[in-house]
């Protein structure tokens, strides 16, 4: 038997002792925690800028305060999200009180991604076990400091019966997916997400699958193009631009397109200096493969700002190309990166022949004072959550859903919705005794069906 699979049979062996299940355990676990997340705050800064170069303040923002606000809110609000709800009976069913009990799933694999090793990794694991399941946790391995903090971290709060790391690669994921879970939940690509999709349906395991693609984000000719500039050189270069749900491509009509353009190179350098490579607020990319990979889709591009390019220090510079073919390699999958193509369009059919050129996205953005045009663009196109006059923001409410649809994901989690997906709801009927109604049962007669006819028609 493999370490793995010893460690899955201890968690499942832990889990049929029904201690989980206990909510005061669970909010002591929870309360652990946190405590050692707060006595690694700086040492969590400390790993993030081995890994990116990344700042204390676009850590503490992205990843250790979001993390933090999870946990309290888990903490706070624990008790009465496992408390069986009450749902109203069904006069078919009287006389009976009828309940929907919150059920973890058991034992939980969470495969969190590189781009937020911190926060994408610990805000699963923290719903899955105030839910109550026990947890393994496989953080990347393209974050090595992350990822080897957290598995400490992980190592002080829980025994390895309740929650554990496995570090490693592919290799080590390949082992992972090919055991039998009770919920797995991925965040990463939308290539390897098939693969977890796969593997989870040899075993008719539920699955989240938190993915991405090619997010658009619209400016049409009404919008306020310097604080759309800003906002859109904040959400699309926080992270380097390695975030899912950043603006892989904008989408500018034709008539402001020129001055926008010439706004967002004024902003960047607002941001970042005429020197960004020297900024402490803008990180590297992940790696070298990385790099040469986004070094390669700018190849024969337009490039009318940035481009700048150091592989040995995984770094570009903020880069904005002009007009890019949707047959073009940089239009062809998610960039992933701190590049931003720019497309121009006149009317609503030439937003649709590009959006629907392409795979239902994670994030849709449109900056506009026109009401009618964002509600009527709202309701036309297939997106995971989007944002009207701003980007990133949506993700930082715990009382909206997060997740995609299509090949972007499927499933969502965030505060409550987190702790309902890592639940099963358990229906209850609670039938009363002190009557019978006996029209159910057979015999059956004609004014019996007549009866049950028009009960149908009264109350169903």
């Amino acid at each position: 038997m493999s370490d793995i699979s010893k460690i899955i049979e201890s968690q499942n062996a832990f889990f049929r002792t029904q201690k989980t299940k206990d909510v005061n355990f669970r909010l002591q676990l929870l309360k652990s925690l946190k405590a050692e997340i707060i006595a690694n705050e700086e040492a969590i800064y400390t790993a993030l800028h081995k890994d990116f170069k990344k700042s204390e303040f676009e850590s503490f923002i992205s990843e250790f305060g979001l993390v933090i606000s999870e946990l309290n809110l888990a903490i706070n609000n624990l008790r009465k999200w496992a408390k069986p709800k009450r749902v109203k009976a069904s006069i078919l069913t009287f006389p009976s009180s009828d309940y929907i009990y919150k059920e973890p799933y058991g034992t939980v694999l969470v495969i969190g991604p590189w781009n937020y090793p911190f926060l994408l990794t610990m805000e699963p694991l923290i719903m899955a076990i105030a839910a109550g399941n026990t947890v393994v946790l496989k953080p990347s391995e393209l974050t090595e400091h992350t990822s080897l903090l957290v598995s400490k971290i992980i190592d002080k709060v829980f025994s390895s019966e309740i929650a554990t790391t496995v570090l490693g690669g592919i290799d080590v994921a390949t082992e992972l997916l090919a055991q039998r879970w009770d919920y797995i939940f991925f965040t990463g690509s939308v290539p390897v997400g098939k693969i977890v999709a796969k593997a989870a349906a040899k075993h008719l395991t539920p699955v989240t699958l938190e993915l991405g693609g090619k997010s658009p984000c619209i400016i049409d000719d009404t919008a306020n193009l310097k604080l759309a500039a800003t906002r859109i050189v904040w959400g699309k270069f926080l992270n380097g631009g390695q975030t899912c749900i950043a603006a892989d491509y904008l989408l500018v009509h034709k008539s402001i397109k020129a001055d926008f353009i010439e706004i967002l190179k004024t902003e960047i350098t607002r941001f970042y200096g005429n020197n960004p490579k020297a900024s402490r607020d803008f990180p590297r990319i992940i790696n070298k493969r990385n790099t040469e990979r986004l070094a390669k889709i700018l190849k024969d591009t337009n490039v009318v700002f940035g481009g700048e390019i150091d592989i040995n220090d995984s770094y570009i510079s903020p880069t904005i190309v002009d007009s890019p073919r949707l047959d073009s390699p940089i239009m062809s999958d998610e960039i992933f990166g701190p590049i931003l193509p720019i497309l121009s369009y006149e009317t609503d059919k030439d937003l649709e022949e590009i959006i629907w050129n392409f795979e239902k996205p994670l994030a849709f953005y449109i900056f506009s004072k026109n009401k009618r045009f964002v509600e009527n663009t709202i309701n036309k196109f297939e997106f995971g959550g989007g944002v009207i006059n701003d980007l990133l923001i949506h993700f930082g409410n715990h009382r909206l859903p997060f997740g995609g649809v299509g090949h972007s994901g499927m499933g969502a989690y965030h505060g409550k919705l987190g702790f309902d997906t890592f639940s099963h709801e358990k229906a209850i009927i609670k039938r009363g005794n002190w009557i019978d109604p006996p029209i159910r049962y057979a015999p059956y007669s004609n004014k019996k069906f007549t009866i049950l006819k028009k009960m149908f028609k009264w109350f169903g």
